[in-house]
């Protein structure tokens, strides 16, 4: 995965710059574009971070763009900066799942601020998008019985109960409890099911 950064997209070279620079002297790395289209030639799935994005630019909008990235289920949170015309834009883009916007002139520092916001938020849906991939990972090496008795074991019943309503031995349901633990990586039946919570 590339190195987390603000992508900036602007048009205009003076605010590219201001913005470059102050972001910079936060310690916040960023990549400049001059065009959505640029930016859009340049994105990949790996980009992580977060997209300062001007709504108004010739060529492709600012709104074009965030409408291309939904498509391409990019999960980079877009902070829109706008002019004073295009609050109302902005308002419905946050309903669409923009993370912000700023109207021009802006407060450096609370824009600053909020794009490290949205490059923590990034990087927490990016750890938990991993550890949903490594659950499944985990699950996927499952065979029948066991995905069986995990749900079982899930729901709460005891190997007893297991044994009675698979109508086999209680032995049997300890081996195959014993290695759906050990597949998922976990010790207990609490472990197991906070695992699988939805949100993990």
């Amino acid at each position: 995965m590339s190195m987390p950064m603000a992508h900036l997209v602007d048009d205009d070279e003076a605010i590219r710059d201001a913005l470059s620079w102050l972001l910079k002297s936060r310690g916040i790395p960023c990549a400049s574009y001059n065009s959505a289209e640029a930016f859009l030639a340049a994105w990949s799935k790996d980009m992580s971070g977060c997209i300062v994005l001007d709504m108004r630019m010739s060529g492709q909008s600012g709104l074009d763009c965030f409408d291309q990235l939904v498509a391409r289920e990019s999960t980079l949170p877009v902070i829109f900066l706008t002019g004073h015309g295009d609050v109302p834009l902005a308002v419905a883009t946050l309903k669409k799942g923009a993370f912000d916007f700023f109207e021009k002139p802006f407060n450096d520092n609370d824009l600053a601020s909020r794009v490290e916001e949205a490059i923590a938020l990034d990087a927490r849906q990016r750890a938990a998008s991993a550890t949903v991939d490594s659950v499944n990972a985990r699950i996927s090496t499952l065979t029948t019985r066991e995905r069986q008795i995990m749900d079982l074991v899930l729901a709460g019943k005891f190997n007893k109960v297991i044994a009675d309503e698979l109508n086999i031995s209680m032995r049997t349901v300890e081996v195959h409890r014993a290695n759906l633990f050990d597949k998922m990586q976990v010790k207990t039946a609490v472990e197991l099911a906070n695992l699988l919570k939805p949100g993990h």
